[in-house]
């Protein structure tokens, strides 16, 4: 009778420790895939750096002229780009409308860490001309001096307007290893000049 139910509790006990060892699998699997999101966030930081300098100085985006038109070679759209319900740009999800607004060559690889970050930039305007032209009802603009509330109004009244600024939205498709993605988005202003 004694050895019929210590092989009972024996059984008992080899299935919760069978539970346990699936349950450590489940969260060692789950903090792995929460850092390879992590890391893939940081390395899309680089597609901002990269964006960035096309704006400034003598990149082919720092002219007014050059972001009134679509300029394919550096993955950039004078228009809003459609999205789906998520908000991240169809032409991250499809490679057919991607190819209609940017180049794949554009796509920043670190073969190293097994990383590809794919981006594609839009100018917040329902229209390819110059932003002044459109208005608030074709373009999203940061608040003027005078919406912005907040502080003393003493102080409001001794700063300098800011520039008229267009809105812009830099979204990125982060691939890395064992097929993990992340979707991240960023958006900036820049004076119009």
């Amino acid at each position: 009778m004694v050895l019929l139910f210590a092989l009972v509790v024996l059984v008992i006990l080899l299935a919760g420790g069978v539970a346990v060892i699936r349950s450590m699998n489940t969260s060692l699997s789950s903090a792995g895939n929460l850092a390879f999101k992590r890391d893939l966030v940081n390395q899309g930081e680089q597609a901002i750096a990269t964006v960035l300098s096309r704006f400034s100085g003598s990149g082919s985006l720092s002219t007014a002229a050059a972001r009134n038109s679509n300029l394919k070679s550096a993955n950039y759209s004078a228009t809003t780009l459609e999205t789906n319900d998520s908000g991240v740009p169809t032409a991250l999800l499809n490679n057919t409308v991607f190819n209609t607004i940017g180049e794949a060559d554009n796509d920043l690889k670190n073969d190293a860490a097994k990383v590809t970050i794919r981006y594609v930039i839009d100018r917040l305007c329902s229209a390819a001309s110059s932003p002044g032209t459109q208005g608030p009802a074709g373009c999203v603009f940061p608040p003027a001096a005078n919406d912005v509330r907040g502080g003393s109004s003493q102080e409001m009244a001794t700063r300098l307007p800011p520039p008229p600024s267009t809105t812009y939205r830099l979204s990125m498709r982060v691939t890395g290893p064992r097929d993990t993605q992340v979707f991240l988005q960023a958006s900036f202003a820049r004076p119009e000049q």
